[in-house]
């Protein structure tokens, strides 16, 4: 049997939708159609479904209860599907429960029902399975991704205030530039007031800001399509942008504290649910979402294999290699080793906030410094001209 999703109308004319289970498609219609439904559209279960990482964290969640209260895989598979919070993932987890009946692993089964159950969580359920812990690795899973929802929507929160700042400074100078500069211009020459510097040069800025502001944009707006377009295609451009980064002032510290965090909280996991060291050495890298790191994880993976130790492979990864290896030594010194990556781990995440909160306090003053200055310039370019003006009348 296979679970299907379906979309149709009853003998009333009414909406109709969800799952039926059927040997293939043309017995789902008839189905369907036995109980007075008329089928508009049908698919296997699954197929293009979305499952966001809010969704991926609660199922991981519920599952591990499941399974550690004693419910057999498939069994649990179907409690969740008939969760009341399940609607938009329920025609995924069918699919999931599907191929898992059919004796599909459950890390298979995920990573083909859903393109955003990546590599990496895909490893930590295929290792859980071979070990024979399911319930207690998808719990700490599920707490890692929701983890690093958490560390996402604090970089986010944190751009939240400059980003309005930023855009109000910008509405300001069209505003300014585009309309109040340009009309004070028109009745000053027309009272035949000669323009100070400031003014004149106030008139030159809106001038070309109109003249080049909109194809500049343009200019932008395609240029970074096509880079865009051009890094999805070429590895080699990802890695030397990634390079780039790390380089660039203030902004290549932050970025290499978050890509040392991200690694190690993954390292942790991956090593306290058995996989390879070389194994967790890959993976950690592509999950620290740098293409730089990830790529020289992987000849640190093949070094691991010939028989180096894992500190010295981060050694020779140039992000990593300031910290990290040092914790790692002590770990595979004294076997602590996932408790020490949890440990790096904590302090890389403490590291962040001070970074992001040093930012901020530095940020927001500045920008609102440079707006104040711009608008008192473009006040004065309109006022002092019309003091002239107001002296010339009275005297």
């Amino acid at each position: 049997m296979q679970t299907f999703n379906y979309r149709g109308y009853d003998q009333a004319g009414h909406l109709r939708k969800g799952l039926v289970e059927a040997v293939n498609a043309k017995d789902a219609r008839k189905r369907l159609a036995a109980t007075g439904t008329l089928v508009e559209d049908i698919s296997a279960a699954g197929a293009g479904a979305r499952f966001p990482v809010e969704d991926r964290l609660v199922f991981y969640r519920e599952l591990s209860s499941l399974l550690g209260a004693g419910l057999p895989m498939v069994k649990a598979l179907d409690t969740l599907i008939e969760t009341p919070g399940a609607e938009h993932s329920r025609a995924l987890l069918a699919g999931v429960r599907d191929a898992v009946r059919e004796g599909a692993a459950l890390s298979d089964a995920l990573a083909a029902a859903a393109e955003s159950v990546g590599v990496f969580e895909q490893s930590v359920i295929k290792a859980a399975e071979r070990s024979g812990d399911v319930e207690h690795m998808l719990e700490r899973l599920s707490g890692f991704l929701e983890e690093r929802e958490h560390l996402r929507q604090r970089v986010l929160s944190a751009l939240i205030y400059p980003a309005i700042v930023f855009v109000v400074g910008v509405l300001v100078a069209i505003v300014m530039l585009g309309f109040l500069v340009p009309r004070a211009q028109d009745i000053l020459v027309k009272a035949d007031v000669p323009l100070p510097a400031i003014t004149k040069a106030m008139i030159g800025l809106g001038s070309m800001a109109v003249r080049v502001g909109a194809p500049a944009l343009i200019a932008l707006a395609v240029g970074m399509l096509v880079l865009r377009r051009r890094m999805g295609s070429d590895e080699d451009l990802r890695v030397r942008w990634d390079r780039f980064l790390f380089g660039f002032p203030l902004v290549g510290k932050g970025y290499a504290i978050l890509v040392n965090l991200r690694f190690a909280q993954t390292l942790a996991v991956l090593t306290r649910g058995g996989v390879p060291l070389m194994e967790g050495l890959v993976l950690a890298g592509k999950a620290s979402g740098s293409p730089w790191v990830a790529r020289l994880s992987e000849r640190g993976g093949e070094e691991v294999r010939h028989g180096s130790s894992l500190s010295d492979a981060v050694r020779e990864i140039p992000p990593l290699a300031e910290a990290l290896p040092g914790w790692i030594r002590i770990g595979e010194a004294g076997g602590g080793m996932e408790r020490l990556l949890d440990t790096a781990g904590r302090r890389y995440a403490e590291r962040w906030d001070r970074f992001i909160a040093r930012c901020l306090s530095f940020l927001e003053p500045v920008l609102i410094l440079i707006i104040g200055a711009f608008v008192l310039l473009v006040t004065l370019s309109i006022v002092l001209p019309v003091i002239s003006l107001s002296q010339g009348i009275t005297g």
